[in-house]
């Protein structure tokens, strides 16, 4: 039981981390753009972020991201210490990539530190390989590493070439103003978009780890039953998110709104309106992606549409790799942090 509730304040912790690693993301147009100060910022995004739960409870209906989570790795290959190294592995490369100004992402960090140590735990009962993996589940969220900042991209790109065709006529000094007013609801949405995506991934390993604790009991039940008996979980998992985004995270803030391309108030209410529509439309689907790739690819979007050499593409370069070694080096994180664990309870 005390192993258990080591694992629920370590994924508690990594949600807040969660939070000031991807609190750029949701603030980073409106800060470039002067239109609050980032003190006004990140207390907008942190309310929203938790208003989220609602959203994605009353709204949406279910918590389907939670369950991919839960379920990305076989339940035969899941122990409290293949949950507690993955989280470990997870924490390590965040606070790494968040020390660096690397906007990396916090939801396949967290889920190539479950199957990383999934994978040492297979490895050191049999020889299962990657039969460990739920590749159903894990799959369409590999994919979505690349799928989620080009529908992103295409989204923002849209969006900004319709506004600037309707608003060919207006007066510029007036309608800077009302894209200045709408970027407070842009960036609304897009951080009710990323607590309902980013909470429930937390919500996910508490699932796992709580649901084979309750196997150990002999007791049997689902994600859903577990939601259900244990509505704690999502509210701690959101007001731990939004207390991570109350925190900041500037470096990324720098990288997100400054050197990727420079934003105007009516290019960052296209980014910002295009990742929200990206992030629940995969909520929705129950596949978690990357807000940090998703906002990404939504200001290069904006970026594109006044020309290509406006996108700084050696430094969105350099984030694309990050984005994909993400996966394999968490993995390779938590798979050491379980085999050093293993060693030491012996």
């Amino acid at each position: 039981m005390t192993f258990l509730v080591i694992i629920i304040i370590l994924a508690l912790i990594f949600d807040f981390i969660n939070g000031f690693h991807d609190a750029a993301n949701s603030i980073a147009t409106i800060v470039s753009t002067k239109v609050l100060t980032p003190f006004q910022a990140v207390l907008w995004a942190a309310m929203f972020n938790f208003i989220a739960f609602f959203i994605s409870k009353y709204v949406i209906g279910e918590f389907k991201i939670g369950n991919t989570i839960a379920t990305s790795v076989h339940k035969e290959f899941i122990t409290l210490e293949v949950i507690f190294s993955g989280l470990i592995g997870a924490i390590a490369w965040n606070l790494l990539t968040w020390w660096f100004g690397i906007p990396s992402s916090s939801s396949h960090t967290l889920i190539g530190g479950f199957i990383g140590a999934a994978l040492a735990h297979a490895g050191a009962i049999s020889k299962h390989g990657l039969d460990v993996i739920n590749y159903a589940k894990v799959v369409p969220t590999f994919l979505f590493i690349f799928l989620a900042p080009i529908i992103g991209m295409i989204i923002a790109l849209i969006i900004t070439i319709l506004i600037v065709n309707i608003c060919r006529r207006a007066n510029p000094y007036r309608a800077d103003k009302w894209f200045r007013r709408l970027q407070l609801v842009s960036s609304a949405l897009l951080s009710l978009a990323h607590g309902g995506n980013d909470a429930q991934k937390v919500m996910g390993i508490i699932g796992a780890a709580m649901i084979f604790y309750q196997h150990g009991k002999g007791i049997d039940i689902s994600f859903g039953q577990f939601v259900d008996h244990n509505m704690w979980v999502p509210l701690a998992s959101f007001s731990a998110i939004a207390l991570g985004t109350l925190s900041g995270g500037w470096k990324i803030v720098k990288t997100m709104g400054t050197r990727i391309t420079k934003v105007t108030p009516l290019e960052g209410v296209s980014a910002e309106t295009a990742g929200a529509i990206t992030l629940f439309i995969t909520e929705k689907l129950g596949i978690p992606v990357s807000t940090t790739h998703t906002i990404a690819g939504s200001i290069i979007g904006v970026g594109a549409t006044k020309r290509l050499s406006a996108v700084r593409w050696g430094v969105t370069i350099n984030l694309l790799w990050a984005w994909i070694l993400t996966i394999p080096v968490s993995a390779a994180f938590s798979a050491i942090v379980y085999y050093v664990l293993i060693l030491v309870l012996k």
